[in-house]
């Protein structure tokens, strides 16, 4: 057998090993089997995408939790795929054809289709790739893809059956209206950014010869204004409701309306509703049964279509872009002196996220869902815990959206996506219908029929993924096993827009839920808190983090900072850091190896004899618990920290130290190597979810089963240990007395190759007997020339310490300049209290909490847990000397 190499090399083996994995089928789910089924179904990223630190956290999670169910005996289905992305991925390409010189249009829709289709099938696998990369190891044989041809037949199988329910259906309402794509795009592809703006106070002439104010960011707008509206209750305006105003430059009447959304105290307290361009005039308009022209075209130019006869200067707008137009009608209402007055003003603009235009509401007719309807019975089963949310606290985001959820608008502008299967003949009557065939048969013979040019929604197909995924609507042996799933495993941003829909969608279908527990963690921030972005220039890319330090290394990182309810604080120094985790595990099996621990199957844990195995033993059962209970409960980093706990502090810094000894002894020889060996092989199991690569890597070299056979052994269990309790009453008593020795001495900067004496106070025979057969230990770990019970008083310049009855006395004379040192520690600890003071002041002061984001308030409130922490250790150490 070779022997380990000095340095795990990440490079040289991840790939192997992936392949290792992939080509053993450990992955593949086995729909036949009896084994009870674990399914997380991949948020399918899009097929555009390529890895960024979210996909890096939300996979690494959903890959420990499926390689712990996997290892625990569990049929588990990670279901992986891709999103078809509508909007981005038609950009994408017709960026390519723009290169080209050629426009989508000149194409036309089939040959830019099959463009797109090319497109994916030459780039469109990069995102599965680089989740390889990652070590996520779904059941890659199973790829879907939202477009696929199963897939599509559960779109429309789903779209004929709602529209024949009545919850699908055609109606004219405002939407978000990018003016470049031309589309209407979803709420959460509109991007709000704070803007520096203006707000115009124009003068509306009331019939009575009175005049009435409005203030408006958007004075294009006023070409469909169809009222003025007052709050009912405000008394300077009461007396105007009912009369008619001069619509500025239109010369058209319009009325003054009560309607409580005008609110006296904000800007005049009179409000022009444009219904047709602003949602919540739009609202108005429906309350008030208000005429709704629009003023804009498709391309966000103005349009008189519906405005009817208009004046020359209006007449003079026709064609204009709507910025233009806004320049020109503030200047003609400055002339006509219908201007009151100009005041700079921030507002919130809506962008499109893809096209960087700002957004429009628009009226126009769409295709709508009724998701009030569906959304009752995802309410419901969320209140009676059949989905849970993990932290419980998401469920209010999610009843707060639900329980005032608006008609979902499913139809698209773009050519790219599934097509809605709905035909019209020549009168416009529409015929939904699963295929062109059946719409056919629908209209009768000889009707000449039109398929609807738009497309659905992505998120509409997405809705479908937990079921369609798994076969339907046929009902296959996948269906039956794999749904409902177990967990899903998402950020919060995607609550409403996905979350929400694969609720709804698998209730309505399924009849039940689409899966038992919801878990949703934070977003990946910066070292300091802050969130990433280009323009700040801390984007951090996973590919590059895992060229300089392996998977394992990234992997832990962000399951050790996935706290519930936390951001999850990520920087290559972190990552970099985080690796020599790695690098210990690695140094620790060469130790071993070199000192002749090789498995050995006979090997029983009950049947170990020495205090020492006894003790690592029970600590590994405890380390067992700990990462188990971890991983239940959905806490990663509980998990990430039970498993550095033992491996580095337990296994290494102690076991190993404390057995180096043994390994030259012929008589605890063998059980030191067996105990090792056992060990080693539970810590292994324990951390491959977390660190598959490195584990893996240990485990083969080991030999303790097949080559690639780790992520298929079984989950660790807790083994029966014979006096666990003695032992650990004695091996922890030795741990805390080197470490407190260890502590003192570094506080008080004794130099390491200084040895000196230890005594034990009021020590009883038995820990007095225990100081003597562990001397050697002792001696070597924490630097101690003799250790024995006190004889007469404290000496002068002493260090004390408590550890159970005893006391600690560590003579420093002659050691160390003990005034010096005591004058080093007050002046420290003055410096740590004098910071702490400052954080505390501006964490107490009511301006600077109200105004800071919450990324400084949190790295405010690091910083008063840090200096108290140093101030306690420091006031501590004084004392010993005192």
């Amino acid at each position: 057998m070779t022997t380990l190499d000095k340095n795990f090399e990440p490079a040289s083996s991840e790939a192997r090993l992936y392949a290792g994995w992939e080509a053993s089928g450990a992955f593949a789910a086995q729909p036949e089997s009896n084994a009870q089924p674990y399914t997380i179904m991949i948020p399918p990223p899009n097929v555009t995408g390529s890895l960024h630190v979210g996909h890096a956290l939300t996979m690494t999670l959903q890959d420990i939790l499926v390689r712990f169910r996997r290892m625990q005996g569990r049929d588990v289905l990670w279901q992986p795929g891709t999103d078809h992305a509508g909007i981005a991925t038609q950009m994408v390409v017709e960026r390519l054809l723009d290169k080209e010189g050629v426009s989508r249009k000149q194409l036309g829709r089939e040959t830019f289709l099959s463009r797109v289709w090319q497109w994916k099938a030459e780039s469109g696998g990069t995102i599965t790739r680089q989740l390889r990369r990652l070590g996520a190891s779904p059941d890659w044989a199973r790829e879907r893809f939202t477009m696929d041809e199963g897939l599509s037949v559960a779109v429309r199988e789903v779209f004929v059956r709602l529209f024949e329910e009545g919850l699908i259906y055609q109606d004219k309402r405002l939407v978000n209206w990018d003016t470049q794509l031309q589309t209407a795009i979803s709420d959460l592809e509109v991007e709000s950014r704070e803007t520096k703006g203006n707000m115009w106070h124009i003068r509306y002439p009331v019939e009575s010869g009175e005049e009435i104010i409005v203030a408006t960011t958007r004075p294009e707008t006023m070409l469909a204004d169809t009222a003025v509206a007052v709050h009912p209750e405000n008394e300077k305006y009461k007396h105007l409701i009912g009369k008619m105003v001069t619509l500025p430059l239109t010369e058209r009447k319009i009325p003054i309306i009560a309607d409580e959304y005008a609110d006296p105290e904000k800007g005049t307290g009179a409000v022009k509703i444009t219904p047709a361009h602003d949602f919540n005039d739009f609202e108005v308009g429906k309350r008030h049964n208000l005429p709704m022209p629009s003023m804009l075209d498709r391309q966000g130019r103005i349009t008189l279509a519906e405005l009817g006869e208009m004046p020359e200067f209006v007449r003079s707008l026709e064609g204009q872009d709507r910025f233009a137009a806004r320049k020109l009608i503030v200047a003609e209402l400055e002339a006509r002196e219908q201007l009151v007055e100009v005041k700079a003003h921030q507002n919130m603009v809506p962008y499109g996220d893809r096209s960087g235009t700002v957004i429009e509401p628009y009226l126009t007719t769409q295709w709508y869902c009724n998701a009030h309807v569906l959304a009752q019975p995802a309410i419901k089963a969320v209140e009676e815990g059949r989905t849970q949310f993990v932290p419980k606290q998401w469920e209010n985001t999610f009843f707060a959206w639900m329980r005032d959820i608006q008609p979902w608008c499913i139809s698209r502008q773009l050519w790219w996506g599934h097509r809605i299967p709905a035909w019209y003949d020549e009168t416009g009557k529409v015929y939904v219908a699963r295929t062109e065939a059946e719409a056919h048969a629908k209209a009768g013979s000889g009707v000449a029929l039109t398929q609807d040019e738009d497309v659905l929604d992505t998120w509409f197909s997405s809705a479908l993924w937990p079921f369609s995924t798994l076969g339907w609507p046929e009902q296959t042996p996948e269906l039956a096993k794999y749904y409902p799933t177990d967990t899903l495993v998402t950020g919060f941003d995607i609550i409403f827009f996905w979350v929400a829909r694969m609720m709804m969608m698998g209730l309505h279908f399924m009849g039940d839920v689409p899966f038992r527990t919801i878990y949703i963690h934070g977003l990946v921030r910066d070292e300091k808190g802050q969130k990433m972005s280009k323009s700040k220039g801390n984007v951090l890319d996973p590919l590059t983090l895992i060229d300089k330090f392996g998977a394992d290394a990234l992997r832990y990182s962000v399951a050790a900072a996935a706290g519930q309810g936390r951001d999850v604080k990520l920087g290559e120094k972190i990552v970099e850091t985080n690796r020599a985790f790695i690098t210990k595990i690695w140094n620790a099996a060469r130790f071993l190896e070199m000192n002749g621990v090789k498995p050995n199957p006979d090997f029983k844990p009950q049947d170990a004899k020495l205090p020492l195995c006894r003790w690592i033993l029970a600590r590994a059962n405890e380390a067992i618990t700990a990462a188990t209970a971890g991983l239940d409960a959905f806490r990663p980093n509980d998990y990430a920290a039970a498993c550095y706990r033992f491996a580095w502090g337990d296994f290494c810094d102690w076991f190993i130290e404390l057995a180096k000894p043994g390994f030259t002894s012929e008589a605890d020889a063998p059980e030191i190597r067996d105990t090792a060996a056992y060990v080693l092989g539970v810590l292994l199991r324990l951390m491959h979810p977390l660190i598959p690569y490195v584990t893996e890597e240990l485990w083969d070299h080991f030999n303790y089963g097949e080559a690639y056979s780790l992520i298929s052994a079984h989950w660790p269990e807790p083994a029966a240990i014979t006096g666990a309790e003695d032992a650990a009453e004695e091996l922890n008593w030795l741990v805390g007395l080197v470490s407190e020795i260890r502590t003192v001495r570094s506080e008080m900067n004794v130099p390491p190759s200084q040895k000196s004496p230890v005594f034990l106070q009021d020590a009883k025979p038995e820990t007095l007997a225990r100081a003597e057969r562990w001397f050697e230990a002792i001696s070597r770990m924490a630097r101690a020339s003799e250790i024995g019970p006190l004889a007469g008083p404290v000496p002068k310049n002493a260090a004390q310490a408590v550890l159970n009855e005893a006391t600690i006395i560590l003579p420093l004379e002659g050691l160390i300049d003990l005034e010096a040192e005591k004058k080093r520690l007050a002046n420290t600890l003055a410096k740590a209290e004098g910071e702490l003071k400052k954080v505390q002041a501006k964490l107490t002061n009511a301006d600077f909490t109200s105004r800071a984001p919450e990324a400084i308030l949190e790295e405010h409130r690091e910083r008063e847990e840090s200096f108290a922490n140093e101030a306690k250790r420091l006031s501590a150490a004084l004392g010993r000397l005192a």
